[in-house]
């Protein structure tokens, strides 16, 4: 008899679990509370058009080649993936960057707008296409325990860490401008940290961009959890909606399935948690049980900002770039605003994502679906959102017709969803409204996050952004190649393959 694997949450952390443990013959229920896949990369109707609830664009694509090749199957059967090539667009105060994929073009750029840091561009790529070798092992390696530190492959990868020194410190070695340093250190925020506090080891992400290139699935990144839901059903996995876990079914430490909120109970051999780390801990486990994750514990562990969302659809045709990030004036003061102040910033940082321009199935012939997002900081600060989010509404579309081309917005809007900190913790069970889970300090990393393999209960697992490697759709489909794998491995079973990063031509 097939072992019954009980998966909380369709999320993308679930989805993957689900795929891998169907693919080795265990009986997969997946439980969503939702009526729809995806959870925070779940797509968002609004009348004819279509948005991404949460993430925006797929990069290390490799990573979702080698999840579906695992089960047999190839996932350009079941999306298709555009590279986009401009990546995005920065704007600067007085300094627009159009970031390529080509390493010539982004040298000539940086060199005829920053006076000769194209030399520091090519040596942060080879520098950090090394450390990302080095790193890689640490992130698809679990982390349950201070002897797993130990393992000769993690300790070649420590002194990459960069410890004690910060994003900002380890850009300053390659980059003399701020705006340059800025331009290869904003992806921090896709952690919810500052560039001065997020780990050196970081820089990875923005060389994950520049190396492996960024892509758009037609429909949008919510089409990865549309593929990965088909690939589960076809292995004989089954995902019930609107089928929410009211608690952990418990006994003496150890879960023997879940409670649901229809009233029903179902059994399991072992249980996968996808949903957001904190607030399961709090919400569906009883009191008194957990006793290094208490909620007195957790409120004081270190959390991710949160973001402010606009989803506009627009009667309008804006043929501009698919990705603009606008910089505030002062961003390190935006940033501090955000990250320990806790206020509401009078020039934040915004990101504006234009997909119908590459996608024209999210939008009518004519229209426009744009994706607004600002940082601002989690529900942990005094903010009044019932108050506050009007004028902010007013002040983000003010800032976008200022300093980018998408201009008279208000005059366009067809239809519109506004979604605070306040919503996402509500709505979408986000602690704290901290839209990218706990934060990514060493402190709070590899063995010092909750584990894969969850160290408070028997039978009990852990995807996705709460649990080792981290926030990020890449790392979140890591999290569940090796809790499949821990899985595996207890039941002496092969475990699934780790492919080699994909070789990147050399920056000379």
């Amino acid at each position: 008899m097939a072992k019954r694997m009980i998966i909380i949450g369709a999320g993308p952390g679930g989805l993957a679990a689900g795929m891998l443990l169907a693919s080795k013959g265990y009986q997969v229920d997946i439980y969503e509370k939702n009526d729809r896949i995806g959870g925070r990369n779940a797509a968002l109707t609004l009348g004819d058009f279509t948005f991404d609830t949460g993430p925006t664009f797929l990069s290390m694509l490799h990573l979702v080649e080698e999840l579906f090749e695992t089960t047999g199957r190839n996932v350009h059967d079941y999306m298709e993936a555009v590279e986009l090539d401009p990546m995005y667009e920065l704007r600067f105060e007085d300094q627009n960057l159009v970031m390529t994929r080509n390493p010539e073009e982004m040298r000539k750029q940086i060199d005829a707008n920053f006076k000769g840091d194209g030399d520091g561009y090519v040596r942060f790529m080879n520098d950090t296409g090394k450390k990302l070798e080095a790193m890689s092992p640490l992130l698809q390696t679990k982390m349950d325990r201070m002897t797993d530190l130990m393992q000769p492959k993690v300790i070649k990868a420590l002194p990459e860490l960069e410890v004690g020194k910060t994003l900002y410190d380890v850009l300053s070695r390659y980059f003399k401008d701020e705006r340059l340093k800025m331009a290869f250190a904003f992806q921090s925020k896709y952690l919810g940290m500052s560039p001065w506090e997020c780990p050196g080891a970081f820089t990875i992400l923005s060389y994950m961009e520049h190396a492996y290139g960024i892509y758009h699935p037609i429909g949008g990144v919510n089409q990865l959890s549309a593929a990965m839901a088909k690939a589960v059903k076809e292995m004989g996995g089954r995902i019930h909606l609107n089928k929410g876990v009211q608690k952990l079914w418990i006994e003496d430490r150890t879960v023997k399935g879940v409670d649901l909120y229809d009233g029903s109970r179902e059994a399991a051999d072992e249980v996968v948690i996808n949903g957001d780390f904190a607030h399961v801990m709090t919400h569906l486990v009883e009191p008194g049980i957990l006793k290094k994750y208490t909620p007195q514990k957790l409120d004081k562990k270190k959390y991710s900002c949160s973001t402010f969302m606009l989803y506009l659809g627009l009667d309008k045709k804006y043929d501009l770039s698919h990705h603009t990030i606008v910089f505030s004036k002062d961003y390190k003061r935006n940033v501090e605003e955000m990250t320990k102040s806790r206020i509401l910033s009078a020039d934040p940082s915004i990101y504006v994502q234009n997909a119908s321009v590459t996608d024209p199935t999210l939008a009518p012939e004519g229209k426009s679906a744009l994706y607004i997002l600002a940082p601002v900081p989690n529900n942990f600060s005094d903010i009044g959102w019932e108050n506050e989010q009007e004028a902010f509404r007013e002040l983000v579309l003010d800032i976008i017709e200022e300093k980018t081309d998408f201009k008279d917005l208000r005059d366009h809007i067809e239809v519109e969803k506004m979604l605070t900190p306040f919503g996402w913790e509500s709505d979408y069970s986000v602690y704290r409204g901290a839209t990218f889970n706990l934060g990514h300090q060493l402190s709070q990393m590899m063995v010092f996050r909750p584990h894969n393999k969850f160290e408070e209960l028997d039978n009990c697992w852990l995807v996705g952004g709460g649990t080792h490697p981290g926030s990020g759709l890449p790392t979140i489909l890591e999290s569940a190649r090796i809790t499949a794998n821990g899985i595996l491995k207890e039941d002496g079973k092969s475990g699934i393959p780790i492919g080699p990063l994909p070789k990147v031509e050399g920056y000379v």
